[in-house]
Order: C-alpha cells, then structure tokens, then sequence
C-alpha cells in the first residue's frame, strides 16, 4: 500500500472512530446485472440483464468520490461483461485512478481473461474444489485457474462464499490459493441467504467450525485476507448493522451497505465479512483495528 493510500484512510478511520461520524469510505458500483453464469446461490443476476450507460456509471463514481468514498469495488453480474462505446471495465478502472479513488477492486467470477494491472485487487470466486465449484458454478473451474495462470496482472485474489455445499473446501481453496504466484490472497464470505437461496445457509455451528478452521490456516500462514478478530461478532452476526461506511450504487440508486437492507431481516444473516470488518472498526474495536492494519499492509 502507498505511504498517502495509508495515511488517508488512516486519518479516515482515526476522525471516524473518535467523532463518531458516519461518513461511507467503501463503495460499490453494480455495472450490469448481466451474467454468463447461473450460480446455484445467486440471487442477483440477470433479473434485467441491462448494460448501465456509460455516463451513469462515471456520475455514479463522481458521485461516490465527492461523497468521500476512497475504496471502490466494481460488481456485476459480470463486470468484464460492461463495454460501452468501446469503453471497457479496463478503461473505467484507470479513470476512477484518475478520479483519486486510493483503491479501486474489481468483482469477478473468472471466466474471462483479468489483465487489468491497474487495479489494486481483483477478486475472482472460487467456490471450491473442482468439484464442489462446478456443481455450485458450472463447469468453470479449470477455465478460471486457467485465466488466473495466463493473467500478466499478480493483483489476483481468490474470492469463496462458503455454504452447506462447499463447506469442507476451505482448505482445499488456501491451497490453490498459496499454489498461485499471482494471488495475493484469499478473501472468505458466508452465504447471505438471498430469498430462493436459503438452503444454503449454514448454520451458528456450522459458521464456528469454519471460523475455527480459518482461523488455524491463518495461523500456518496461508495468505488469507480476513480479520479473526471479527470471527466473534461473525459467526454470531453481533456487529452492528447496516454498515454507514459502506454504500451500493445501481444505475444511480443507492443503499447503505447494500441492496439486501431493503430485504426484511436479511441484514441479521449477513454473511459478508468486510461489512462486519468496517462495522467493528468503525465502532471503535481496538484489537479489529489492529488486526486489519496489519493485514492490509500485508496485501494491499
């Protein structure tokens, strides 16, 4: 991480946590609901399959940035599916850069080529073992380790929503993960259970035995991008809720913390870990602040 990246949101998180404000820093930006896949636990793609015009994309980042926001993640869908007029996912990625955006991260399932240097990480979803991955994915598991081999960009990240089906691959995706020289790291979520989607849940149990296992991978060293410090407050869903320094954008729209707030009782079974990251950091947890300055120094 650049020397101004850390000081500013190091100033960010200081002035947040002593004044209490409420101010977003993370942001999203959904580019299209657009998908070549049809996951087993997605609850989100293709409902319009609409490719947003590039000028609703740039304001919504102009938008984000005059709001504050520094950390931006660009979503589908699909996002390599996003071209407008010849303007590319790429292209977006340089001018957010441009805008002053410290970092800027991109959202994928892997299945298309991800040479895109510029960005500071790009989060491909393996949600698996070979098996377990294409069962939840189709078959996409040796085009995606394939597309991560041949990428020219090292700013890859390994990206797995762990559910009642792939619970038992944690390790197994550190592995891969340790086995690529181009991924940074891996970053786990917990299924959120989306309606049509809540087979997939797991349960308290369920979430502390992986949390346990994480936390023991973490502890031989496997580059994992998650705070164990937070595992508590994860596995009993005891962070507060919905997250004000995290904000979604879709075609001009917003919410905070995400779209699910607008699903009733959805944000009590949130599985997404940045959420509770930034929540508990924000809130003034001591041992969280550390914990995330240590291991975003180590891979950003």
């Amino acid at each position: 991480m650049k020397p101004r990246t850390f000081l500013e949101l190091a100033y960010f998180g200081i002035k947040t946590v002593i004044l209490r404000r409420q101010e977003p820093l993370m942001g999203s930006i959904i580019l299209t609901d657009r998908c070549n896949l049809s996951c087993r636990h997605c609850a989100v793609g293709n409902i319009t399959s609409v490719i947003y015009p590039y000028i609703q994309i740039k304001a919504d980042m102009e938008k984000m940035y005059s709001d504050g926001i520094r950390i931006l993640f660009l979503y589908g869908g699909e996002p390599f599916l996003w071209q407008v007029h010849g303007i590319t996912l790429r292209d977006l990625v340089i001018e957010a850069k441009r805008m002053g955006f410290l970092l800027v991260n991109i959202v994928t399932n892997g299945t298309f080529r991800l040479d895109v240097p510029e960005a500071d990480l790009i989060m491909v979803s393996l949600d698996g073992g070979r098996e377990n991955h294409n069962y939840i994915r189709g078959d996409t598991y040796d085009t995606i380790l394939e597309n991560i081999t041949d990428s020219i960009s090292d700013n890859i990240c390994l990206y797995m929503a762990i559910n009642n089906i792939n619970k038992r691959d944690i390790e197994t995706v550190c592995q891969t993960a340790k086995s690529l020289p181009n991924v940074k790291a891996i970053s786990f979520n917990f299924h959120t259970p989306y309606p049509g989607t809540e087979g997939l849940m797991l349960t308290r149990e369920e979430r502390k035995d992986c949390c346990d296992q994480i936390e023991g991978l973490i502890g031989e060293g496997y580059p994992i991008f998650n705070l164990r410090s937070a595992f508590p407050y994860i596995i009993d869903n005891s962070f507060r809720t919905p997250c004000h320094q995290c904000i979604v954008m879709e075609n001009g729209k917003m919410w905070t913390c995400g779209r699910c707030i607008e699903i009733p009782n959805l944000c009590s079974q949130c599985g997404f870990f940045f959420a509770a990251e930034f929540s508990l950091v924000f809130s003034g947890h001591v041992s969280v602040i550390f914990d995330m300055l240590r291991t975003y120094l180590r891979y950003l």
